[in-house]
């Protein structure tokens, strides 16, 4: 199991039988499920109601979905994102607690990914590959946790307002940022978001950002490759193509949905990768 900041496609969480809890959005009063809203509808809606607030899971969503889990016999690794972007992961642990009073003998694992986006979801993707080949549930949450040393995340957002907005970078940083036009490269380690470097154009940064991601491939070999984005298609598109010319692997293009998004803002570009051998 895991939640809807991991935005794994419905199709693979079919294939792989994942289950996943919602985390919330809020506009003043009017609140909603994450996974009830698109990125079509979400993000004009934030231009013209301004940024709004994000909310773990509820416990009664993450208690039922752990609850049926058990009910079919099944054990179950929960795979949340970073307890320090979200109480998500403490909502997880009290859902677990208030499902072993009933069922005693329930097997109910959780992992901090420390990160979010598909940088948890490729810690799902391979426990969850695990699990459909037989793994036991201990197999299964080392899997998970041995792929997020071998994962990184790099993103690049449009400006600074969002992150300053939302708190996520100091505000020194954000006007130093705009104030420049330096781009800054991020990225997710030890489960905060931090600046990797700065650049002077975002083409520049685009590049370097797919520097980095080769030296780490060169480094530690290659895993699989996902190009994210808000609202920006085609220069995604570009970005895979690039990739896809320098090492000969098919890339897959993902949306980065709203809980992210609010934080980051549209225009907002991203590769995460994993590499066969530990980065960290």
């Amino acid at each position: 199991m895991t939640d809807s900041t991991s935005y794994l496609p419905e199709s693979i969480r079919n294939e792989l039988s994942i289950r996943m809890v919602s985390l919330n959005l809020s506009f003043g009063n009017d609140s909603m499920r994450e996974t009830d809203i698109d990125n079509e509808t979400f993000y004009p809606m934030m231009a013209a109601k301004g940024i709004p607030t994000s909310s773990q899971p509820s416990i009664g969503e993450m208690y039922e979905e752990m609850k049926s889990a058990i009910e079919m016999g099944d054990s179950l690794c929960c795979i949340f994102l970073s307890s320090d972007m979200s109480g998500t992961l403490s909502t997880g642990q009290l859902a677990k607690d208030m499902v072993l009073e009933k069922y005693e003998n329930a097997q109910i694992e959780i992992v901090d990914s420390r990160s979010n986006c598909m940088q948890l979801g490729f810690a799902v993707l391979l426990a969850a590959r695990a699990a459909k080949a037989g793994k036991t549930l201990e197999e299964v949450k080392g899997a998970a946790l041995e792929n997020i040393k071998r994962s990184r995340f790099l993103f690049i957002p449009e400006n600074l307002e969002y992150l300053k907005k939302g708190g996520r970078i100091g505000g020194a940083s954000a006007l130093i940022g705009n104030l420049f036009k330096i781009i800054p490269i991020l990225t997710v380690e030890d489960g905060k978001t931090t600046i990797l470097m700065k650049v002077r154009t975002k083409n520049n940064a685009v590049m370097a950002m797919v520097d980095k991601m080769l030296q780490d491939i060169s480094l530690y070999g290659l895993g699989e490759i996902v190009v994210l984005h808000i609202n920006c298609l085609n220069e995604a598109k570009v970005l895979a193509n690039l990739i896809q010319d320098k090492l000969n692997v098919n890339i897959d293009i993902m949306d980065i949905g709203p809980v992210i998004g609010l934080h980051v803002g549209p225009g907002a570009i991203a590769i995460t990768y994993y590499t066969e051998r530990a980065m960290r």
